[in-house]
Parts: structure tokens; C-alpha cells; sequence
């Protein structure tokens, strides 16, 4: 599956802001599918989290250089997003039952049936990430690799399902008001980027807050309540026979959710990567974090990345900074090994 040799030049701008978009009729409604990149690579598909979409959950990876240069080169990218999380969606009707996580996974089969794709790596980011656990766990000859960011695999402990709670009760009565936008923020974000008294919020966190004010409530409210019902997939995780890389912020308020979910699954397949002074959302935090983690992981499917970034001045990938153990023949494939990282912000 890997692709030929040689240097390429990616236009990340141009492709990300040059996709297609799909609405895809499903067995269990409509689905807005976002579609970048040669169709006759490999097949990435993404699943944002909640009251987020595509560009709100995965710009800051796609824009930073080495990681656009390793994903574009290797794949053509299918982002899925949640029933009436895409821009410009209208509010769906209360009439319409809300869906389980098993009918949102089964979207995304009939959005692979939709276009006739064979196995495909999986990019979910925490709610995001469960939805697309769930689809490998029921389709798994579907599936070729899971990459996950703060993943869930437990149901709603009483402190989150509460938590939840109450943010969908903000959302039903009062729309996407401040505290409800405060809430989302905290789940995404470290309290280092989300600011205090003594420093302002990252350009990041601003950008995210305004995006917010653009979501449909009512549909927001939909996804956290079926993420707020979610069952405890542990014991079926060991079914999971696809490679699985886990990346978790260090102050993520899922990152017991994340170590969890690592323990549980096959040792031989699986790497937990910890991210210092990073929220749940490392994706848009921190996303030369996930550069290293991604490259090895893809190489022992032998995707790679393009040789022209490398040892550039925003590169991690100067020898000083590889973990040895990175080099190692397990983390190629035999075995992945849990690693940390930490990369300044």
C-alpha cells in the first residue's frame, strides 16, 4: 500500500479549502462528507468531536506543514461530519429520534458504501474517536488502523454524565450561550491555552470560540446526547485486530478514559502516546506532537513522508529529537511501544 518515492510539493490551503462536499442519504439519515486529495489513494476517514467539524477539529493538524505532507501525500481524506455539524446545516427537527453511537458508526459503513471503499485508516478525536472504536468494532475487516485522540471507551462516569447534562440542558433552553461555549472549551482545551486573568486566550482557543457561535444548538445538543448515552465497549475491545495509535494531552479531562482504553486493548498492536501541557483537542493544540507518533505509525503500513520537510527548521524530525526507541524494530511494527513526548507551545 505504500506509495512511490520522490519529493512532492502539497498546497495544503488549496486542498483543504478545496474539497467536496457529499450529503450522503444513510439508514439512519443524512450525512455531510467533506472529500480532499486523489481518490485513488488510500482512504482516510476523520470524526470530529462534539459541536465541532472538520475544519474546526483538524485544521491545525492539516495546516501544520510536516504532518499535511504525510497525510495528503498518503491518502485521500473523507472527513465525516456529525449529523448537522457541517457549515451552513439547518436545525433538525426534535421529531427526529436521536441516534445511537451503533447508528452513527453505521453511517460511516454507508458512507464507505457510498463511495466504494475497501479498508481505510481511521482519524476520531474524543467523541469522534468512540464512533469510529465502535464502526471498527463492527466492521472490522473495514478497517486497516485506528488513530485516536482522547478516546472514550468507558460509559458516562456520574461526574461526566452529569457534566454532559448539564451542558445539554444550557443547549436546549439557552442555545449556544456563553457557559455552554466555556464548558465545550474546557473539554477541549489546557487551561494554559484557554488564558486567565494574567494572559489572554490563544489565537487558537479565539478562533475555536467563534466557530462555536456559528453551530446549530439543537444539533450539537443531538450529538452530546448520544455521546452521553454511549455503552462500555471495554470488553469487546480485544476483538479490535487493526493497529491502534492513542494520543492523549497530559491535562486532558478524558486522559483516564484514554490510559484506560490502552491497557485494554492488544499490547502487540497498540502505543499510547502522552502529550505534555496539552487538553483533549491535540489535534488543534499541539499538533507537531503527533508528527513522530503518526510517521512510525504509518510505516509499518509503508505509507511515508516526503523527504523535503525534513531537518526544516519547524521539523521535529532532526535525529537529536527521535526517541530511540522509536527506532526500534517492535515500534516498526512488531510492537509498539508506549511513548511520551513533549513539545513546547
Amino acid at each position: 500500500m505504500g506509495q512511490s518515492s520522490g519529493s512532492v510539493s502539497i498546497d495544503v490551503e488549496g486542498v483543504l479549502f478545496g474539497g467536496e462536499e457529499h450529503i450522503i442519504q444513510t439508514r439512519h439519515g443524512l450525512v455531510s462528507v467533506t472529500v480532499f486529495g486523489d481518490q485513488e489513494k488510500t482512504a482516510l476517514v476523520t470524526y470530529p468531536d462534539v459541536a465541532l467539524n472538520y475544519m474546526s477539529c483538524f485544521q491545525g493538524l492539516f495546516f501544520c506543514p510536516e504532518a499535511a505532507s504525510l497525510l495528503l501525500h498518503n491518502f485521500c481524506i473523507y472527513n465525516i461530519n456529525p449529523p448537522g455539524h457541517e457549515l451552513g446545516a439547518a436545525p433538525i427537527s426534535f421529531d427526529i429520534p436521536i441516534p445511537s453511537i451503533d447508528d452513527l458508526a453505521d453511517q460511516v459503513a454507508d458512507v464507505l458504501d457510498f463511495f466504494g471503499l475497501g479498508p481505510v485508516m481511521c482519524l476520531g478525536a474524543i467523541a469522534g474517536a468512540h464512533v469510529l472504536t465502535v464502526f471498527a468494532i463492527k466492521y472490522r475487516k473495514r478497517v486497516l488502523g485506528l488513530l485516536l485522540i482522547s478516546p472514550l471507551s468507558k460509559a458516562p462516569s456520574w461526574t461526566e454524565w452529569f457534566y454532559n447534562k448539564a451542558m445539554s440542558n444550557l443547549l436546549y433552553y439557552y442555545g449556544m450561550c456563553g457557559l455552554t461555549k466555556e464548558c465545550l472549551l474546557q473539554r477541549y482545551f489546557s487551561k494554559g491555552v484557554r488564558g486567565s486573568r494574567q494572559a489572554r486566550e490563544s489565537d487558537t482557543v479565539q478562533a475555536c470560540r467563534r466557530f462555536l457561535n456559528e453551530r446549530q444548538s439543537t444539533n450539537v445538543w443531538r450529538f452530546l446526547e448520544s455521546i452521553n448515552r454511549r455503552n462500555d465497549i471495554t470488553e469487546v475491545l480485544k476483538k479490535l485486530q487493526c493497529r491502534t495509535l492513542i494520543i492523549a494531552g497530559e491535562n486532558s479531562m478524558f486522559h483516564s478514559e484514554a490510559t484506560h482504553m490502552s491497557s485494554r486493548l492488544n499490547q502487540r498492536y497498540c502505543a499510547f502516546v502522552e502529550v505534555k501541557a496539552c487538553g483533549s483537542l491535540v489535534t488543534e493544540e499541539q499538533p507537531h506532537a503527533m508528527l513522530i507518533p503518526m510517521e512510525y505509525f504509518f510505516a509499518w503500513y509503508g505509507f511515508f513522508r516526503p523527504c523535503q520537510f525534513i531537518g526544516s527548521p519547524r521539523s521535529p524530525l532532526s535525529p537529536l529529537c527521535i526517541s530511540p526507541e522509536l527506532l526500534s524494530p517492535e515500534s516498526m511494527g512488531v510492537k509498539l511501544k508506549p511513548i511520551k513526548t513533549k513539545v513546547s507551545v
